[in-house]
């Protein structure tokens, strides 16, 4: 916890000393879903901001963006977030939301990919996160963690805001972009689910199945964060239809579906009602 404590000490710093606005939102993108939100008035590699290294995953191109949407709203834009396995422990793996915390922001806006697990679910829909199973069985609140960070045990019963979750549901109407919500399991990965795993999640009550996401919630939560996730379902889960998984098929949805996913995010982030 030493080199977390002290990188986030550092990275705040040198946030000041760039004399950067404090963001009051960070947004995170998953993968293959690094949209345009607008013109960054500054950017830098994730990685001068890390006391760790990055390790490369396709779809995530990993910068760290400072958009004004408004002016009195600057937001903290991550293209790309960590994931466990890539080898990092909890703790780097919330290291970029616990920034966005510490420098002030009040609300985290996160999207990803995800497997579909019922065959009336498509490629393409758009899905929001009501509630989780962390089935990764890391949680970024173990440890001596500072006291300013937040409660030892957070509340998780409205982990995803359901002000945040309507107000989605309110401007994809506007759109004419249709907003399901579902339960969205968290899995260690990074190889696909059997067909056994994808029948135990649906019998769980799993509607979405994916690779991140959960710790960054929780750890968001503790930091007194409120959250808002967008589930894209880019393939259906193994056994949900008979073929074969590849990521190469996750990132071509995610760029087919990336107008509705910036015309969604750019109205969500310019509204009165998302602080």
């Amino acid at each position: 916890m030493k080199e977390i404590h002290g990188g986030l000490e550092r990275a705040v710093g040198k946030w000041d000393e760039l004399g950067w606005p404090r963001p009051e939102i960070v947004v995170v993108s998953g993968s293959g879903l690094a949209v345009d939100l607008g013109t960054a008035k500054h950017r830098l590699p994730l990685s001068e901001w890390l006391p760790f290294d990055v390790h490369e995953v396709s779809g995530h191109p990993h910068e760290t963006e400072l958009l004004l949407p408004r002016p009195e709203r600057p937001v903290l834009y991550q293209k790309g977030r960590l994931h466990s396995y890539q080898g990092y422990n909890a703790h780097q793996t919330v290291f970029a939301i616990r920034l966005g915390a510490l420098l002030g922001a009040r609300v985290l806006v996160m999207t990803n990919a995800a497997g579909g697990l019922h065959p009336d679910q498509n490629p393409g829909d758009l899905v929001l996160i009501r509630d989780h199973l962390n089935l990764i069985l890391l949680n970024p609140l173990r440890g001596e963690l500072p006291r300013e960070w937040g409660p030892r045990f957070p509340d998780l019963s409205r982990a995803y805001d359901p002000e945040l979750r309507s107000l989605a549901r309110s401007i994809g109407e506007q759109q004419g972009i249709d907003l399901a919500e579902g339960v969205y399991a968290a899995v260690p990965g990074p190889s696909y689910e059997t067909p056994a795993e994808v029948r135990m999640l649906r019998t769980l009550g799993a509607d979405l199945v994916g690779m991140s996401t959960v710790l960054e919630v929780i750890a968001a939560k503790q930091m007194g964060m409120r959250c808002l996730c967008l589930s894209l379902v880019t393939n259906l889960g193994s056994g949900v239809v008979d073929e074969p998984m590849d990521h190469e098929d996750v990132l071509k949805m995610s760029r087919a579906s990336a107008g509705k996913i910036e015309r969604l995010l750019t109205a969500l982030l310019a509204d009165d009602g998302l602080l």
